[in-house]
Order: structure tokens, then sequence, then C-alpha cells
């Protein structure tokens, strides 16, 4: 039986995305792992389902290129809103599922926003700061990042024992005057990817402790990743509680097909 999808990118995060309303797609983990390579498929950084879901506009249903289900996914979130917003789901205002539970969304000014659960610890490592974001990321700080060997260095952090059995996504980190610029190793994918919106979150929040920034302020931090800027909007409630946190930027469709 013949596929049909749709590859949609946020800053250069990139995804296979299918509509499964009708619920007749049901992969293993195989398959999806073959859909995502980048020689002998499609090629993507993952693959989301878009399902029907009674009490939402839909459900998200995301897999990692190796195949396994992953935890939530930012930007491939915004591929999806724009994704259906595309098939004919138009709304103001998006409430779909996820792996994490209920998540908000719009599009605005030619971008999708997409609100983020609450982020309630975090913890500083030996390596740097651990937090949840929807999915586990490590915040490093590193000096001359453009350089850097973010798969070598990478990959040694995401299999460390401090962050077994599951592991965690690793991102490196510098700053310049005002900007800040992010390079990420994801687990799943196993190597870098061009952006990641969870890591970016992330970024930007272990960025303002760094900054020493006060409590109950509303922050706005650009995150300059390799494909692309994407801007957080947080409010910061202590060092340890940060609420109301939105992911911003493109999603765009880059071509569709059969396989």
């Amino acid at each position: 039986m013949r596929i049909q999808f749709s590859k949609y990118q946020g800053s250069g995060n990139d995804f296979i995305l299918i509509d499964n309303r009708a619920g007749k797609w049901n992969f293993t983990r195989s398959e999806i792992a073959q859909l995502c390579h980048r020689r002998f498929g499609v090629g993507g950084d993952g693959l989301i389902l878009l399902n029907s879901d009674p009490h939402y506009d839909f459900e998200m249903k995301n897999y990692n290129s190796d195949g396994g289900e992953c935890t939530m996914c930012g930007n491939g979130g915004r591929t999806l809103v724009q994704f259906a917003h595309d098939l004919g789901i138009k709304k103001e205002h998006y409430r779909f599922r996820a792996i994490d539970g209920e998540h908000e969304a719009h599009l605005r000014h030619g971008k999708v926003e997409l609100k983020m659960q609450a982020v309630r610890e975090i913890k500083k490592t030996p390596v740097g700061f651990a937090l949840d974001t929807g999915s586990p990321h490590l915040v490093i700080p590193v000096n001359n990042l453009i350089n850097f060997d973010v798969v070598h260095e990478g990959r040694k952090l995401r299999n460390s024992p401090l962050f077994m059995p599951n592991g965690i996504n690793v991102n490196f980190v510098e700053r310049h005057e005002d900007q800040v610029f992010l390079r990420t190793y994801e687990r799943g994918v196993e190597d870098e990817t061009l952006s990641c919106g969870t890591g970016a979150i992330a970024t930007a929040i272990v960025d303002s402790l760094n900054q020493k920034t006060p409590d109950s302020e509303t922050l706005e931090q650009a995150v300059q990743c390799q494909g692309g800027q994407l801007e957080i909007r947080f409010k910061k409630l202590s060092d340890q509680h940060f609420d109301q946190i939105w992911l911003i930027g493109p999603a765009i469709k880059t071509f569709e097909g059969t396989t």
C-alpha cells in the first residue's frame, strides 16, 4: 500500500508527517527507521502521525528517526500544527494531545506559537544543568561553538551513567552579548540536528539563570540554531519554576509525495 506523506521543517528540524485520522497506519519500529533513513528512505529527524482525538483537534504521535516513540518534540509539534492547518483543520487556537499531555497553539505572523509544559525542576550536575522541557535536556556552555565537536562530545554525555537508563539530549551553548547560539545532539536521532525546540527552551531557561534575571518576569529570548532562529517566551517564577512557556518559529512545508 502506498503511503502519502508531507515533509515539513522547523528551523531545519525536519519531519515526515502523515495524516492518520482514518487510523490505518500502524508502523513498526523498523518501518519508521526505514522511512526516516536519509539514503534509503524519505529522510527526516522523525516521523509524526496526525491522529484523530474525540476531545481535541487532533493527537500527535511522534517517533525518532531510530523508530522508537519519543518524548515531546517542540519543533515537531509546531510543524504538525501547520500541517493540520494545511489539511483544512483551520482554527484560531488549536488544542491537541501529545505524549506529555495537552498543548495549545496558534498561527501568527507566519509563525507557529506552541505552548509547552511548565518546568518545575532544574538540577545542577557535574557536567551542566539538567531539566525536562517535554524531553530531558542537558545544557552546557562552551567556547568556540562553531568548531566544537558536537557529535563526539554529545554522544559521550548522552550515554553517560549520570543520565542512564534513558539517556539525555545534549545542548552546547555560547552567548555573545545578547545573542544565544545553540547546537544539539539528540538522542533517538543519535546525531546533531539543525535545531531542537525543547533544547532551545532548555537553553533559554538556563541562560536566564546565568543572567540572574529577577523572578516573576516574563522573558523573551531568541536562540540561534544551526537551521534558523527560534524565539522562547516564558515566565520565571523562581529558579526552579518556569511557566507560560511558548516556542515560536516558522514551520514550512518542503515537499509531499508517496512511498
